[in-house]
């Protein structure tokens, strides 16, 4: 098992936030796709 996993396994909390933290950055590349604007059509 690599390091991430066995940290993961202690920490299970942790998988979480990586996943808020992977979920913001997706919409953030969304918007930044659309030109940046958070406005609706």
């Amino acid at each position: 098992m690599t390091d991430l996993t066995h940290y993961l396994k202690k920490h299970p909390r942790m998988i979480g936030v990586l996943f808020t933290m992977l979920l913001a950055i997706s919409q953030a590349g969304t918007a930044a796709a659309n030109g940046g604007s958070f406005a609706g059509p």
